[in-house]
């Protein structure tokens, strides 16, 4: 039987009984389930506020358009970021109309704290960490480095839904933090995300923004007494990023299951190291004090491609998490200036990891990569120079 990359868990009969009372009320929208998501949030991760969208990607570039409007950031101001990402990171800081700037990463394969303070201009506004697979790589000094000069620090948390770092939920000391629900993330919806700010003026300015600039939910105006309730006002120029009902119902069920969940991916990954003890590849380590969500299980190998296309043989499928932002057309002009994120780029795989897994098909796909790598001609194990 085939090892998958990504075997998402719904609880199909929980799920569907917190859609049904969506139909059975007749409302799917903004509101109702979106507002107890968010109260649920806010509960689970200690984050001081949470707004629910339609996804990670529509909260970054919200993020970026409330700090831009709140404090005059101007086009081509720079925003420092990881090339070793899902390009909707760096799409969101042009939707926004800023600049992207690379910094290199280091051996967590998240930001590189002295890259990231090579690149600081006058221009530079932000600072986006990606957590990365749920690590927490040197997440403390890039978030002291923005203190030290007075940037705004930007989390992208799609992989952290459950990671704590120093015992807090990831994102606590972010001026904001972006998560994904999207449908393979360790709490899957169909789509969704939730933005969280430090600051209650900015989550107030994000929830107008997410719904096109009204200064008025429709829920609110539905459940609000009296006449006039069609009178709102537009107040600057939004987007159609809120999430949906059906989308909270769902991400509500999968809420209850989060930690456990984790705590099985933290076995596989700890089995994975177990297995692959003398395997001539790096592992991709998770920083000592950050309790991982584990979305990721990466190693660094010799001859990927080939590497992969052996596994694939076998009817095992990893993934690639990410190639080289500066590879793509759009990013080129970041090209050879992050040589350990280049090389990654060339040596990464995600092996399976998900819930449906054993300690035995880890077994598995660890002795299959065992074969395949011993047969590879020696050209090193792909891990990161120093």
């Amino acid at each position: 039987m085939a090892i998958q990359l990504f075997v998402p868990r719904f609880h199909v009969d929980e799920c569907l009984e917190q859609i049904r009372e969506c139909l059975e009320k007749g409302w799917t929208g903004m509101g109702f389930k979106t507002l107890e998501m968010e109260a649920a949030w806010k509960s689970y991760t200690g984050l001081a506020n949470a707004h629910f969208l339609s996804s990670n990607t529509a909260g970054l570039h919200l993020a970026l358009e409330v700090f831009r409007r709140r404090f005059g950031w101007r086009e081509e101001d720079e925003i420092i970021t990881t090339p070793l990402t899902f390009v909707s990171s760096n799409h969101a800081i042009l939707y926004a109309g800023l600049k992207p700037v690379f910094a290199d990463v280091d051996e967590y394969l998240c930001l590189d704290p002295q890259s990231v303070r090579d690149r600081i201009t006058p221009r530079t506004r932000a600072v986006m960490f990606v957590g990365l697979g749920g690590n927490s790589g040197q997440y403390e000094a890039i978030r002291d480095l923005c203190r030290e000069h007075g940037l705004k620090f930007i989390l992208d948390a799609a992989h952290m839904s459950g990671t704590r770092i120093d015992g807090r939920h990831a994102g606590h000391d972010a001026d904001v933090s972006v998560f994904s629900f999207q449908a393979v993330k360790n709490l899957p919806t169909a789509d969704s995300g939730m933005i969280c700010f430090a600051e209650e003026e900015d989550d107030a300015a994000v929830r107008k923004l997410s719904w096109l600039g009204i200064n008025k939910d429709t829920f609110s105006r539905t459940a609000a007494q009296g006449d006039y309730k069609w009178m709102y006002d537009v107040e600057t120029l939004g987007y159609k990023y809120h999430g949906n009902s059906i989308m909270a119902a769902i991400a509500l069920v999968q809420l209850k299951y989060l930690d456990e969940e984790n705590t099985y991916r933290r076995q596989l990954a700890a089995w994975y190291e177990e297995a692959l003890q003398g395997v001539d590849i790096g592992l991709v380590r998770v920083a000592a004090n950050c309790q991982s969500s584990r979305h990721l299980f990466q190693v660094l190998v010799p001859r990927r491609n080939e590497t992969l296309a052996q596994l694939n043989a076998r009817q095992i499928f990893p993934g690639v998490h990410y190639r080289d932002n500066t590879e793509y057309s759009l990013y080129a002009s970041g090209a050879g200036t992050c040589p350990r994120a280049a090389q990654a780029s060339n040596s990464i795989i995600s092996l399976p990891l998900h819930l449906s897994m054993t300690r035995e098909d880890v077994g598995t796909v660890a002795e299959n990569l065992r074969d395949i790598v011993s047969q590879a001609s020696p050209t090193g194990t792909g891990r990161i120079s120093a």
